[in-house]
């Protein structure tokens, strides 16, 4: 059991793990989270268990696969239903507070949080509904994602820095309140989410002419994957892009890397000011990573390594200074690692749950063996997408397509997919028969869109379905469509 603190829980959105200073970017300017893994520990193989908002946040809350809980998109929020740590701290009597975006079903709801602090959830308390059409999926419905890019500001920018002004502020008041049992404050920042617009003094940073080439190009002969491809048929991002807005929005995502930062730094400097520092332990990590004109691809929605792999940095009293970490682990960890950082026993049916905490692990001789899993059955998805990372090699299984194998000791890029290559025939079988351990794919596809089927109905049919939702980047608290 780790000695019981305060935990200041910080979690972005959409953050590609390999776009960080301290996880090896060349360009990237992250001075403030630097320091943070500085201080603790940095993990190189941290995942989402779902590659889009909802489905992510709501494994992060409950420590249950996206197929045990039913929360399969963007248009079938949290609402508490399934109960996850928050519930499991108010009824120990701490306190647990959030700031910021949690994307959940509405605040007058119990998911875990006694108070929170301008929250941003699903607009209208419907969500994406069009992504629900998927059984089957339509031809084509355009995205509107960066129907902005380049430098000014957003209200997405301002509700950013007001929630580092409302984390000051919460964290200068607890400091002078000297609680007696520990605390869980959670921050939900945007950024680098789009729209890919930053302010003018981060999107400098990063002229165009000093922009990294485009990873996997089409236009250099890569040829995508048959799901994916179907995918982009769907939603048709990059192709509508000229070359010039392609790098402005690379340099957009970089600077909302920055700006980010920026904001982390500011709470973090007032964390140390106040005097909690020492008592306080600090985790920062993402709810899925994004493309960033990978493959051509932008956001999320993919199990490649920029969506589905994410920042995981923690630190504090007992955490391993300046270590980096190959465990594999994943946001289901979350609910094991408050619990065991402030002090908590797991229960009887809280042992059931297959998470492990952070802080322990951190502590650890590395277990690169260990399994984790993440799915997708959301917007743009023919059929459900399945990841499973054990070792060295990743598996991705997708329903009525061909799989996908990498090993990423070699080709860390996922260039070369080795399923098809004899050599390996041995491996695909074994990984396969350890994601059917996890779940039935064929089965678990099968239900999400029942339950997606359902909720269309429920909206009147699939023509009214396709125009229910916010069509991008759900708005800010008060305000209609980004």
């Amino acid at each position: 059991m780790t000695k019981p603190q305060n935990i200041l829980y910080i979690m972005s959105d959409e953050h590609n793990p390999k776009m960080l200073g301290c996880y090896g970017h060349k360009q990237v300017q992250t001075p403030n989270l630097d320091k943070l893994a500085a201080r603790g520990t940095r993990f190189t193989s941290h995942y989402t268990n779902s590659p889009i908002c909802i489905p992510a946040r709501a494994a992060f809350a409950t420590g249950r696969y996206t197929h045990e809980t039913g929360y399969w998109d963007n248009a079938m929020p949290y609402d508490g239903n399934v109960k996850g740590w928050g519930h499991r701290l108010q009824e120990e009597g701490m306190r647990v507070e959030s700031i910021g975006k949690l994307h959940y079903l509405g605040e007058d709801l119990n998911t875990g949080f006694s108070k929170q602090h301008h929250p941003m959830h699903v607009m209208g308390g419907i969500g994406q509904v069009w992504g629900s059409v998927r059984d089957p999926l339509p031809n084509e419905r355009p995205a509107r994602m960066l129907k902005e890019i380049g430098p000014g500001e957003t209200s997405y920018n301002k509700y950013d820095r007001l929630i580092a002004d409302e984390a000051c502020n919460w964290l200068k008041s607890a400091a002078e309140q000297k609680e007696q049992k520990p605390w869980v404050l959670y921050l939900g920042f945007v950024a680098p989410h789009f729209p890919l617009v930053v302010p003018e003094e981060f999107y400098n940073l990063y002229p165009l002419d000093s922009l990294p080439p485009r990873k996997l190009d089409l236009e250099s002969g890569y040829l995508r994957h048959p799901w994916l491809q179907r995918m982009d048929d769907f939603s048709q991002i990059d192709r509508h892009l000229t070359p010039e807005q392609r790098l402005m929005a690379v340099a957009a995502y970089f600077g909302l890397c920055t700006f980010i930062d920026h904001q982390i730094g500011r709470v973090l400097d007032v964390l140390a000011s106040s005097g909690l520092e020492g008592s306080t332990r600090v985790i920062y990590t993402s709810d899925h990573g994004d493309n960033v004109g990978a493959r051509a691809m932008w956001g999320k929605s993919n199990l490649y390594e920029e969506t589905a792999g994410i920042p995981l940095i923690i630190a504090g009293e007992g955490v391993p200074e300046g270590k980096t970490s190959s465990t594999t682990t994943s946001l289901l960890d979350s609910y094991q690692t408050i619990l065991d950082g402030v002090g908590l026993n797991e229960t009887s049916d809280e042992q059931d749950l297959v998470g492990k905490s952070w802080f322990d692990l951190s502590s650890l001789v590395d277990d690169p063996d260990r399994i984790v899993f993440s799915e997708y059955h959301a917007a743009g998805s023919p059929t459900g997408a399945y990841m499973l990372r054990k070792g060295t090699y990743k598996f991705i299984y997708y329903v009525d397509y061909s799989p996908e194998l990498y090993d990423l000791e070699i080709d860390p890029e996922e260039t070369t997919n080795l399923a098809d290559n004899i050599e390996y025939e041995k491996i695909v079988k074994e990984y396969e028969v350890l994601l059917r351990d996890i779940c039935d794919p064929e089965a678990v596809d099968r239900q999400a869109k029942e339950d997606q089927n359902i909720l269309i109905e429920k909206f009147g049919g699939r023509d009214k379905a396709l125009n229910m939702g916010t069509p991008g980047a759900t708005p800010v608290p008060g305000q209609n469509h980004e």
